[in-house]
């Protein structure tokens, strides 16, 4: 099976990665790789280095740029040089985890060698059309279901565990008893209340590793503006704050945490199952988490801890601060757990049960 992945770039990842000099397309794709960014989500023949996988970061310029280079290719033009590698590959397989930048109108337009066209996505997309893919997966059933009603073919599929994250679980620390990694805006309403409850614990050693967005970095920027008041951190999340952590950078500091706090957005709807769980378990930590439908081994008080309100967080923070046993228990429990069910070798092995 011939395979082409496509993936795309988060604004907080482009802004805060380290990219060193590179010369060639096959360099720079490696040094992405190397960074384990979304590495939950991409397949084992890529990471496997087989002849027969193909992939690369449709929406980064440079690089794209570097292949249209190597091959003679005269355009500026993203889309066609994405629709020139999968030619030149002689893709069967289109896997993409942005199909909201590709749609159904780049579908169209894949050559003839492509016998089946896969999107990722796992969440709602107002009136994005992505119905001339043959199937649209995620681990969300509740997404599924919106994304059938609109006329897509989907199907169940989740991320795996990263084998790198082991060498992180066997060397952890407990230098922080709880740590948060991911976005912060107004728009995430129950995540910025149970955020404000676990900042407010006495007593514990934590740091936010928040992406924020474009205003909400302006709000805090700027001396306290009435018009911005909405965007600001409450100043409980400020005093701990920090910037944003992508691969390596989370599976580190994961390593270096007792605990991992978790909460969905507010799109979510009751599915849980978002790539934080699978690094935090994968890493060794205490994965505490809001309550809701999680993927399968994921069990409240045996691999993970849940929360169904945050005037609950602090009540277990301090339950699991008091009481190491517990607290190991579940660790050790959610990392084998992650790491025998959701492998990258059953991920693809599900993958192709798909195709």
């Amino acid at each position: 099976m011939r395979i082409f992945q496509n993936n795309g770039l988060s604004r907080g990842f482009r802004v805060h990665r380290r990219q060193s000099p590179y010369q060639s397309f096959a360099a720079g794709r490696a040094q992405f790789l190397e960074t384990r960014f979304t590495a939950s989500h991409i397949l084992l023949p890529v990471f496997a280095n087989s002849p027969d996988a193909f992939y690369t970061n449709g929406d980064d310029e440079r690089l794209q740029m570097q292949w249209a280079k190597e091959n003679g290719l005269r355009t500026k033009n993203l889309e066609q040089i994405l629709l020139a590698q999968i030619e030149q590959h002689r893709t069967e397989v289109f896997y993409n985890l942005d199909p909201i930048r590709y749609g159904s109108e780049f579908v169209a337009k894949l050559p003839g060698c492509v016998r089946k066209s896969i999107g990722w996505r796992a969440a709602p997309s107002g009136s994005a059309d992505l119905t001339k893919y043959d199937l649209i997966v995620c681990n969300f059933p509740s997404i599924l279901d919106s994304w059938r009603q609109k006329g897509c073919r989907v199907a169940y599929f989740f991320p795996a565990h990263d084998p790198v994250m082991d060498a992180y679980a066997a060397a952890r620390t407990d230098e922080l008893d709880l740590i948060f990694i991911g976005g912060f805006s107004r728009h995430h309403v129950k995540r910025s209340q149970a955020l404000r409850a676990a900042a407010s614990t006495p007593g514990i050693r934590a740091r936010f590793y928040l992406e924020d967005s474009r205003l909400t970095r302006l709000a805090n920027f700027l001396p306290p503006v009435p018009a911005l008041r909405s965007y600001r951190h409450p100043d409980e999340i400020r005093e701990i704050r920090a910037d944003p952590l992508y691969g390596l950078d989370a599976y580190a500091a994961i390593a270096k945490s007792r605990i991992v706090f978790n909460g969905a957005v507010d799109m979510a709807g009751e599915d849980r199952g978002n790539m934080r769980c699978f690094e935090a378990t994968g890493c060794g930590a205490v994965l505490l988490t809001d309550a809701g439908r999680y993927p399968e081994g994921f069990v409240d008080g045996e691999t993970m801890l849940e929360y169904s309100s945050p005037e609950q967080i602090p009540e277990l923070i301090n339950r699991l601060m008091r009481d190491e046993t517990l607290a190991r228990s579940i660790a050790q429990a959610g990392c084998a757990m992650v790491r025998e069910r959701y492998s990258k070798q059953l991920q693809w092995t599900k993958f192709q049960d798909l195709i």
